[in-house]
């Protein structure tokens, strides 16, 4: 039997275990894509990268932040100077081969590159469901990146959240795989780049995987104290950069700013009541985490529902959250939609994504003060959707065994309640 038909029997036997009545569409998805779809999605790129290589004016805007950091470190100088420059020492270095560039080629590595990184995001969350690369819900998933705007934006500006889209992926294979160790240490390689996935360390304790916890926090520390040893002033990070980069940036950054807090205070409420409820609905959401994994099932879905949860609850509290932070739980969440009962089966999830079709105008929410709105409702409602199902089957579970009469002694299982 070929590699194919066997993921395609596999799907067909877990939605009869789960009850759920075979599908046409399943199938369809996961058969081999024809040759025309996969020149167009090719087509679609290139256009991609095109577009943003030959008109873009904010080409590389947050990749020059790190390749100038890089280029002061080179000249002996700090490369906390520039106040924008918010990652950690190792990511000086890693920015090195960067600085040694010319513009021109810049220009064009950093469209390149950042389509590559979110292929790479997309094609190993496929293989975490064993979903063939050659399949239709792989090259429709490719194609539909390219009408999607946090993907355009964060591929034009080069903001190294582009990396976490690729290792997120490749630290819940690992796991998958009982790999923890090595799962432990591409998660701290991404953090030496940038500190985005640090609520993954989370998902490592649930796991109780101490030894991957040590790697994971020991990469980043050691990389960092390697570097500040050939930097000037790399205390700057903690009297400069560290500060600005917890009081939520500046007047450039605040008006892009997704979080709960932020968009609340923008809204009238309070800011010490809008952070408040930030950090209780992050508190909420890491709940939501821990009762999904508490729940037991092997498989995938665990690993990927908790790590998305994880990441979710940190963006609505942090300080700031952009639009693109989505994309780094997007490709394995779609890619789950594989499997009965996975988030991207409920109309929801694709409806929070709706606004942000390339193309598609909102009256009052295009210009760059007001955008932060548009990307706002993304984010809730896809932390939202996830957290409901998350919580559902004990809901679900708990409805089944409520007293139905004054006695409460029938306790049949309430079935199809919603």
């Amino acid at each position: 039997m070929s590699a194919e038909k066997t993921v395609i029997a596999d799907a067909a036997g877990e939605r009869a275990a789960a009850g759920v009545a075979d599908s046409p569409v399943d199938g369809w998805l996961l058969r081999r894509a024809p040759w025309p779809l996969w020149a167009a999605a090719a087509a679609l790129m290139t256009a991609v990268i095109f577009h943003v290589q030959r008109h873009s004016p904010t080409v590389g805007m947050d990749n020059d932040f790190v390749v100038k950091a890089a280029r002061a470190l080179l000249h002996g100088e700090a490369p906390y100077g520039d106040k924008r420059f918010l990652y950690l020492p190792s990511a000086v270095l890693a920015a090195v081969p960067e600085a040694l560039l010319s513009a021109g080629q810049l220009r064009l590595l950093v469209p390149v590159a950042g389509v590559g990184l979110v292929l790479l995001g997309w094609l190993v969350s496929l293989r975490i469901f064993r979903v063939p690369m050659g399949s239709r819900l792989a090259v429709l998933g490719v194609a539909a990146l390219a009408f999607f705007e946090p993907f355009r934006n964060v591929v034009n500006i080069g903001n190294w959240t582009l990396a976490s889209v690729a290792a997120l992926p490749v630290v819940l294979l690992l796991a998958l795989r009982c790999r923890w160790v090595a799962a432990g240490a591409v998660l701290g390689l991404a953090l030496a780049l940038k500190p985005l996935l640090a609520p993954l360390l989370l998902l490592l304790v649930l796991a109780r995987r101490w030894r991957a916890v040590a790697v994971a926090v020991a990469v980043p520390v050691v990389a960092s104290a390697l570097a500040a040893l050939v930097m000037p002033r790399p205390g700057m990070f903690f009297t400069r950069t560290l500060p600005f980069l917890l009081s939520g940036q500046d007047s450039f950054a605040r008006p892009f700013d997704a979080s709960l807090g932020m968009i609340l205070t923008r809204l009238g409420v309070p800011e010490t009541a809008a952070y408040g409820v930030a950090a209780v609905a992050a508190v909420a959401g890491a709940g939501c985490a821990w009762v999904r994994w508490r729940r037991g099932d092997e498989g995938p879905l665990r690993l990927v529902e908790t790590a998305a949860m994880l990441m979710l609850a940190a963006f609505l509290v942090s300080r700031p959250s952009f639009d693109h932070y989505l994309l780094v739980v997007l490709p394995p969440l779609v890619a789950s939609v594989a499997r009965p009962g996975s988030v991207p089966r409920t109309v929801w999830f694709w409806v929070a994504l709706v606004p942000q079709i390339s193309g598609l105008v909102w009256p009052h929410l295009e210009g760059l003060h007001r955008r932060a709105f548009k990307d706002a409702a993304m984010l809730w409602t896809v932390a939202a959707v996830l957290a409901w199902a998350c919580v559902r089957p004990r809901v679900l579970r708990a409805v089944a065994v409520m007293p139905v009469g004054p006695e409460g002694g029938d306790r049949t299982p309430v079935r199809d309640v919603f």
